[in-house]
């Protein structure tokens, strides 16, 4: 990865141990620790997290459209198929968590870090991603239809069956990353790159780098 991430700006030993139940439309939550809970059937929008650690928590069946996160971690959380559509984050990481189907379509994400992370079938479609990075993550089918990447890192993923029709991919590196197939479009190809092993998946498809 050749840039910089900015960390979540916490300091940890100043935040608070929280409970918390449920959301609220534009309610604005920070300063806390939420620990061991399960929140369900949520239905809101513009939430604000801001300094914030989610741990072990787990958050089903729920629509927080438009969230902002700011200076927030996730780790050891369940959020699968959560509807984030909308969202902005930023200064945020999700460690050792379980994203399957979650849903960041339409979403900014600036300096967000997704780490150990279980993200099959999450969906990115038409998010703007700027200073992110996928380490250790399985993305297998995985959605990023038409989104926009400035400086995006995928390390260690495994991406098998990823759609990225309509997205631009220079200077996009997947070299160290598994796969057997990947939805893409030729013209979009230029200046990505990828391990020598790896080009069978593009058979008939030009302008690759292959290190």
């Amino acid at each position: 990865m050749n840039f910089k991430i900015e960390q979540p700006k916490l300091a940890a030993d100043l935040l608070e141990a929280r409970s918390l139940d449920s959301f609220a439309s534009r309610e604005e939550i920070s300063h806390g620790v939420i620990e061991h809970m399960t929140i369900e059937h949520q239905e809101a929008v513009r939430v604000s997290l801001e300094k914030m650690i989610f741990r072990n928590v787990t958050i089903s069946e729920s629509s927080l459209e438009q969230i902002e996160c700011t200076d927030v971690i996730f780790e050891n959380c369940d959020l699968s198929n959560v509807n984030f559509t909308s969202s902005f984050m930023h200064r945020t990481e999700f460690r050792t968590c379980k994203l399957v189907g979650t849903n960041f379509g339409q979403s900014r994400l600036q300096n967000v870090r997704f780490q150990n992370c279980l993200g099959n079938l999450a969906n990115f479609r038409f998010t703007n991603f700027k200073q992110v990075s996928f380490e250790d993550c399985s993305l297998v089918s995985a959605d990023y239809y038409t989104v926009t990447f400035q400086k995006i890192a995928f390390t260690r993923c495994h991406m098998d069956q990823v759609y990225l029709m309509g997205t631009k991919l220079k200077d996009v590196d997947f070299s160290d990353c598994s796969f057997d197939e990947l939805s893409v479009e030729a013209e979009n190809l230029d200046g990505c790159v990828i391990a020598p092993h790896q080009a069978s998946a593009f058979v008939g498809l030009m302008g690759m780098i292959v290190r």
